[in-house]
């Protein structure tokens, strides 16, 4: 974590999708990263994949609880459902986000294309995201175009990247910049853009020459990493800006 941090800016936290920490743990993560640093804390698999949002509220407030040992590092609660979580579990994804903490920043990435397929589900569930102010994740996966959407929800943009280790993976960012540069003038905020690829040693070779496009696109100094010897496999790369 130490020297993730002088690479990048922020991480997508998966360790607590599989495993329950404490404040203090979340208090040690944030002494070990440096002033601006942010963390993106993913929910607990309990609360998404196995009881999949039915009687979840207990276990949402204690998880909340102890992410706020972060400080002013926490950037945003992520809440990744299963594929196969539909339409037709609405009723418990909007229960959620209604009894989810207020002034708790929450971003939901729903990843079952019926959600985007039908316009009536899509739109119904944009409507809830903006009342309660959730950010709408985007994803764009090598491969597989069915749920990837250009939907915000709020004024930040929440992108997970995931690449194949194939050369278009650095062809299909360069879109990226330019959408990126037009929501900008209209009125984006932040904008988290997080780079998975299968072998994560190409992880930050991507992640460089995504920052470069966008420093020279819009005029920003982010860091360029550096090329590392090796990364852990838990390590995911992401761009903040704004």
């Amino acid at each position: 974590m130490a020297y993730y941090s002088t690479q990048f800016n922020s991480i997508e936290l998966n360790a607590t999708f599989y495993q329950a920490y404490g404040k203090e743990q979340f208090v040690k993560w944030k002494e070990k990263t440096p002033k601006g640093f942010k963390f993106f804390p993913k929910i607990p698999q309990t609360v998404s994949h196995l009881k999949r949002l039915n009687e979840v509220k207990n276990l949402t407030d204690e998880f909340c609880l102890s992410v706020t040992g972060l400080e002013e590092k926490l950037g945003m609660i992520f809440l990744q459902m299963h594929d196969n979580f539909k339409p037709k579990d609405f009723d418990r994804l909007e229960k959620f986000v209604k009894e989810f903490p207020k002034n708790t920043p929450l971003a939901v990435e729903l990843r079952n294309a019926e959600w985007f397929n039908v316009k009536a589900d899509f739109e119904k569930v944009s409507e809830l995201f903006k009342k309660y102010q959730v950010t709408n994740v985007i994803v764009d996966t090598a491969g597989r175009r069915d749920i990837i959407h250009m939907r915000l929800t709020t004024p930040v943009a929440f992108i997970r990247y995931v690449g194949d280790n194939h050369g278009c993976d650095y062809s299909r960012l360069d879109p990226w910049v330019e959408r990126i540069a037009k929501w900008k003038k209209e009125g984006l905020k932040e904008l988290y853009f997080f780079l998975h690829q299968n072998h994560e040693l190409e992880s930050p070779l991507l992640s460089a020459y995504f920052i470069e496009k966008l420093n020279k696109k819009l005029g920003l100094k982010l860091h360029i990493p550096e090329k590392p010897v090796a990364i852990k496999k838990s390590d995911k790369n992401q761009a903040s800006l704004f």
